[in-house]
């Protein structure tokens, strides 16, 4: 089980709407937390903990979802552990929270954002909706399997122009693809580096209450 952190709504009820928000590269559990104040107060926010040290990888004494290999390459085979990991997650959502989840948005910032992508194109019918902050689409996912365009989550896709750590040129090019496949993309950009924007925040809110 991926250990992780939760902020609850006053009225925790069946059916109320549950963030999932993966951190980056490097980093914890707990960052993610950051976006509380700025999410609708009967959200639940849940951030889970990826589940491989980042120090063997050179990314300092946080957690990582995959191993990073240049561009828009990654290790399959540790990014694979880690949907794995999130397969039982999700499971047992009801479970962690005492509640029957309605809407669920899954997402995350950068290396989160890469694996809520790859979790939906997978696995579709399992989330309400992805939340991607400045992520990627990695090369060798294909959104085409498995007819993706037909039943996976739309996707908000959210990148700075100056984004210096993943550049937009991926940004432009992973959304391409997910569009010639079928799926539903909203594309947002924002003046800013490698980070999120509270504007991002309420248009991925708005996005969220819309599939919801």
């Amino acid at each position: 089980m991926l250990v992780k952190n939760i902020s609850r709504p006053t009225r925790a009820e069946d059916g109320a709407t549950v963030a999932v928000m993966l951190h980056g590269r490097g980093s914890h559990r707990g960052d993610l937390q950051a976006l509380h104040p700025l999410l609708p107060a009967d959200w639940f926010l849940v951030t889970p903990q990826a589940p491989h040290p980042g120090h063997p990888w050179g990314y300092g004494p946080g957690w990582a979802w995959y191993r990073y290999l240049a561009e828009d390459q990654v290790d399959a085979a540790s990014l694979d552990q880690s949907l794995q990991a999130l397969d039982g997650f999700l499971t047992e959502l009801p479970d962690i929270l005492g509640i029957v989840p309605g809407t669920i948005a899954l997402g995350g910032f950068s290396q989160g954002g890469t694996l809520s992508m790859c979790y939906a194109l997978s696995r579709p019918g399992v989330v309400s909706g992805v939340l991607n902050f400045s992520g990627f689409l990695p090369s060798h996912t294909d959104p085409a399997d498995g007819d993706a365009g037909q039943g996976v989550a739309p996707i908000f896709w959210g990148h700075g122009l100056r984004d210096p750590s993943i550049p937009y040129a991926l940004a432009e090019r992973g959304r391409a693809r997910l569009r010639s496949a079928g799926v539903r993309v909203e594309a947002r950009d924002y003046d800013i580096g490698h980070w999120i924007a509270e504007d991002e925040i309420r248009h991925a809110v708005d996005f969220v209450t819309g599939v919801g």
